[in-house]
C-alpha cells in the first residue's frame, strides 16, 4: 500500500486502485476499479441503470445543496431506457453533482466519493466491494497512525526549542567559540539520547554506517512522546542548576517509567481498534 499527501494506492483482489483527495474528501478511482470487472463494460453502463441514478440523486440531495433537481428529474425519467446514455461529464454538467469527478492529467480518470465508490464496487462484485471497504479502512488506519506520528514529531520540535533556549541561557558562556557552543548543544542532546535510547548520536551512526538520518528519525510514537517530555524536564533541570550526570540519571529513570506506560497504552489502543472491527 503506497501513501502520500495527494494520492494513495490500495490493492483490491490484485487490482491497484488510486485514492485522491478532493476538497479534503477521499475519492476512489472508478477507472481503476473497472479493470477488475470481466468483459467490456464502461462507467456509462453503470450510470444508465435506474437504481444507480436514484442512489446518486439521494446522495447528492444529502451532501450537495447546489444539486439541480430539475435536471435530475429529467435524467431519472429516462434512466433504464435502451436509448438512454449519459457520461460522467454530462451528469456533472447537467446536475451540478459533486460525488463524481472526471480528472485529467497523470492521475486522470473518473473518481467517486468513497460512498459512491463502495456502491460501484457492488456492481463489480459483492466480493470486490467487501475487500474494497476492508482495504480502504486499512489505508485510513495507516494514515491516522502517520498523523499521530507527525503530531508527536512536531511536538518534539517545539520542545526542542525550549530545551535549546535553556542550554543557551544557562550552559553557554559568551566567551565560547562557535565550535565549543556546538559541542555543548551536542552534549546535551546526547543526555536525552542516552536517557531514552541508551546510546549517543555518534554511537548510533557508528552502528548504522551509510544512514543519512539520525537516531531520532527512527523513534516510534511512544518514544517521541517520551522525548518531548524529557526535553521539557531537562530544560527545567538545567534552569535549576543540576549537574549533567545527575540530570542523565533522573531522566533515564523517568524514560523507563514513561515508556512502560506509553507502550502499554499503545498496545491497549491497538487491541481496542482490532476488537471494534
Amino acid at each position: 500500500m503506497k501513501t502520500n499527501k495527494n494520492n494513495r494506492k490500495i490493492e483490491v483482489l490484485e487490482t491497484a486502485i488510486t485514492v485522491v483527495s478532493v476538497k479534503d474528501q477521499d475519492y476512489i478511482s472508478l477507472t481503476d476499479m473497472l479493470k477488475a470487472k470481466d468483459g467490456d463494460f464502461f462507467i456509462s453502463d453503470w450510470l444508465r441503470n435506474r437504481n444507480t441514478v436514484e442512489f446518486l440523486g439521494i446522495w447528492e440531495s444529502v451532501h450537495n445543496p447546489d444539486f439541480n433537481y430539475g435536471e435530475f428529474a429529467t435524467i431519472k425519467s429516462q434512466a433504464g431506457l435502451n436509448s438512454y446514455k449519459i457520461s460522467v461529464k454530462e451528469w456533472v454538467a447537467k446536475t451540478g453533482a459533486v460525488g463524481l469527478v472526471a480528472k485529467a492529467g497523470r492521475y486522470g480518470g473518473t473518481y467517486a466519493h468513497r460512498d459512491l465508490a463502495f456502491e460501484f464496487g457492488m456492481w463489480i462484485s459483492p466480493e470486490f466491494k467487501i475487500y474494497l471497504i476492508k482495504e480502504f479502512q486499512r489505508l485510513k488506519e495507516i494514515e491516522q497512525e502517520q498523523l499521530g506520528w507527525d503530531i508527536r514529531r512536531n511536538l518534539t520540535k517545539i520542545n526542542y526549542r525550549i530545551h535549546t533556549d535553556a542550554i543557551k541561557e544557562n550552559l553557554v558562556p559568551p566567551e565560547l567559540t562557535p565550535k565549543q557552543v556546538n559541542l555543548v548543544y551536542a552534549s546535551e542532546a546526547d543526555v536525552l539520547n542516552m536517557a531514552l535510547f541508551g546510546m549517543t548520536a555518534r554511537q548510533w551512526r557508528n552502528a548504522n554506517p551509510g544512514e543519512q538520518s539520525n537516531i531520532r528519525d527512527y523513534a516510534n510514537g511512544a518514544q517521541l512522546v517520551c522525548l518531548a517530555n524529557m526535553e521539557n524536564l531537562n530544560a527545567v533541570f538545567i534552569d535549576e542548576g543540576l549537574p549533567q550526570q545527575e540530570r542523565l540519571s533522573r531522566l533515564n529513570q523517568i524514560a523507563i517509567s514513561q515508556m512502560k506506560i506509553l507502550v502499554t497504552d499503545h498496545r491497549l489502543e491497538r487491541l481496542g481498534r482490532a476488537s471494534s472491527k
